[in-house]
């Protein structure tokens, strides 16, 4: 599996995970998880944005104009009770998951 499918199942999950901290608009996510990620995750906005649209369509963010700090005039997304009950979903499945596929990968047991 390449590293951009491995992303793709991610992204959701990535965007959610910032989102239940504070809200931000959609540069500032995309800087966010490059930074955290150490430059691994290096995303486009053609990633950003129909996965910042497919989250408010399925009630997990919602999407609010304002005023940045800076003074421009941002979408900003939070995330709703929805998306915080979807997160933590996510995080128990990434567990058991990555807990699995190291086991595998390593040999060894829990």
């Amino acid at each position: 599996m390449s590293e951009r499918e491995l992303l793709k199942g991610s992204t959701d999950s990535l965007f959610l995970a910032l989102l239940s901290e504070r809200p931000m608009y959609g540069y500032e996510i995309l800087r966010e998880v490059e930074r955290r990620s150490d430059g691994y995750f290096s995303m486009k906005e053609g990633t950003l944005y129909p996965a910042l649209h497919r989250l408010e369509r399925d009630g997990l963010i919602e999407g609010l104009w304002r005023t940045s700090p800076g003074g421009q005039y941002r979408r900003y997304y939070a995330i709703s009770n929805h998306g915080l009950q979807r997160l933590e979903q996510r995080r128990v499945e990434w567990l058991n998951f990555s807990r699995a596929v190291n086991m595998v990968i390593t040999g060894s047991t829990p």
